[in-house]
């Protein structure tokens, strides 16, 4: 029963997330596009409990939003230490507790072999695509996950 407690999401979401650039070998990038925006991400999400790690929290993430095992031994998720601090906007604070107004970000990079089919959860995405990295960068919404995007090519040419 005390696990179970510490276990189950807050009443408030934690202002703590991940951002996991899904990528392959040819530096195509997975996008999916949000249910309740219709704007263009990698996936993301927050932390379910303080305890979960953030390498816990992208792997969850990855397989609730596209059903992918980041796991899978063909599969090479990484965390890329990068750290992104950004204000909450407006219209989504209601979901953290009062005096939060600013969300941490964790970056990873999961490297595929090639490009896979997704398995949307239809309450969070409404469709997913392909696309080579500089398109993809282009495409997004987010500030911080096309700068992610755009570092692609050092992460695929070993530079980092």
């Amino acid at each position: 029963m005390q696990n179970e407690r510490v276990m189950r999401s807050p009443a408030y979401k934690i202002p703590e997330s991940v951002l996991v650039v899904i990528y392959t070998i040819e530096a195509e990038v997975l996008l999916i596009r949000r249910a309740d925006a219709g704007t263009w991400q990698s996936v993301t999400g927050s932390k379910d409990f303080e305890q979960e790690t953030w390498h816990q929290t992208a792997c969850r993430e990855v397989m609730e939003e596209t059903g992918l095992l980041a796991t899978h031994s063909e599969h090479e998720l990484t965390d890329w230490a990068l750290e992104n601090i950004y204000e909450i906007y407006p219209a989504w604070r209601h979901r953290y507790a009062p005096h939060v107004s600013h969300n941490k970000e964790r970056v990873f990079g999961l490297q595929l072999p090639r490009p896979l089919p997704i398995q949307l959860s239809p309450s969070e995405h409404t469709a997913y695509q392909w696309l080579p990295w500089k398109e993809a960068a282009d495409a997004c919404f987010s500030p911080s996950n096309a700068e992610a995007i755009l570092m692609l090519p050092s992460w695929l040419e070993g530079l980092r």
